[in-house]
């Protein structure tokens, strides 16, 4: 993988955080589609090992892949590109929702929404086919792949999923033989271990700091950063985990119930991280500017996670064991994108005939005739609102 620079991070994230629909597992299949098939920025394994990681991590995993691939294109200045690239369209989205709530109304959105929906099942559907090929290539980890499809099934919390990825780590230990070389070139990572100590040091300093600091300064605004930081270091699963443990923060001290739900619908319409629900809560809470300290709240502990773990992450994948229990978990990975295919993406998106046709095509333009991602998403988003029972 070549070297780039933060503005060409920043434009290509831009593009995709103007056009990625879906939620987290939609976003995953846009990022490989983008940095694996077409640009090359990554490997299949190096991706499916950051994938492996951050489903590890508290906070949003979609946005701490997106971070992971901007410091190894552009280094520190790539990671805040990509992110700010990626989440900056659906904050600005939310800010200005928040304060034209009153002309909006319940129902906009309509079928154009639901076309999007749709979009997320194809591009779904390519990114498991593309890494079940790669990362299930036998039948143990095809095995470990339904297994970990099964608890996340049969327990539907960040716990199964969870549970899931330790299932296939242990399974890749004791089963798989054999593991990939690794390329040492794959991921290249221009942060040292120095450096990601001193972010796990910080991390850790914050997490315990900012409450006591919070107390005894009875400051506000320190108050909701720390509200918004300390949801985000605990919420594993991310996307939709992390709605009800903020509302639970913040309704009714801070936002009305029908306040918080209007900004959740509006939520599912916009592209980019779900995270970006803090925006919309900070304007509602305090303006735009309040909108910023939420906004960094809740994305400031997936930086210092991100760089302070990858230092040790590249290092530790070299080992013989470590790519035994990788290959498991990647395997691992891939019954989770399976189980969170079906739900919630295939139930949202196909809920009658239309529906499913609308589908099946989107996946011939993506896997027949290789149409981009973003055409797809617009194709439907204009079919979903001229198709009947949309």
């Amino acid at each position: 993988m070549g070297k780039g620079n933060a503005a060409e991070v920043f434009l290509v994230f831009l593009k995709l955080g103007l056009t990625s629909f879906g939620g987290p597992v939609a976003h995953l299949g846009y990022f490989r589609s983008e940095f694996v098939e077409r640009r090359k920025w990554l490997s299949e394994n190096s991706y499916a090992d950051l994938v492996g990681l951050c489903q590890f991590l508290p906070g949003p995993a979609s946005s701490q892949v997106g971070i992971a691939i901007g410091l190894s294109r552009g280094g520190y200045a790539g990671a805040l590109a990509a992110w700010a690239a990626f989440t900056l369209p659906s904050a600005i989205a939310l800010i200005l929702f928040a304060y034209g709530l009153a002309a909006v109304g319940s129902n906009w959105g309509g079928g154009w929404l639901h076309g999007l929906k749709v979009a997320a099942v194809a591009v779904v559907a390519m990114a498991i086919l593309g890494m079940a090929r790669t990362l299930t290539p036998d039948r143990v980890r095809a095995s470990v792949a339904i297994v970990a499809m099964v608890v996340a099934i049969l327990v539907p919390t960040a716990g199964g999923q969870i549970g899931g990825i330790l299932l296939g780590g242990v399974v890749g230990l004791f089963c798989i033989k054999g593991a990939r070389p690794v390329d040492e070139t794959v991921l290249p990572l221009p942060v040292s271990r120095a450096a990601g100590v001193a972010a796990l040091i910080v991390f850790v300093a914050l997490l315990a700091g900012l409450p006591v600091l919070a107390a005894a300064t009875d400051n506000a605004v320190l108050k909701l950063f720390d509200t918004f930081y300390r949801v985000s270091s605990f919420v594993f699963g991310g996307g939709h985990v992390v709605l009800p443990l903020l509302k639970a923060e913040v309704v009714p001290t801070w936002v009305s119930n029908d306040a918080f739900l209007a900004g959740y619908g509006a939520t599912q319409a916009v592209p980019g991280p779900l995270f970006t629900f803090a925006a919309y809560l900070g304007t509602v809470i305090g303006g735009w500017q309040i909108a910023l300290v939420c906004l960094a709240g809740i994305f400031l502990p997936s930086f210092l996670l991100v760089i302070g773990v990858l230092p040790f992450w590249d290092a530790l994948r070299k080992k013989a064991a470590a790519q035994a229990v990788l290959a498991g978990v990647n395997a691992a990975v891939v019954g989770l994108l399976l189980a969170a295919f079906y739900d919630p993406v295939w139930t949202a998106g196909i809920t009658n005939r239309f529906d499913y046709a609308l589908g099946l095509a989107a996946f011939v333009l993506l896997f027949v005739w290789k149409t981009p991602p973003w055409l797809v998403v617009v194709l439907c988003g204009v079919a979903g609102q001229l198709l009947p029972g949309t």
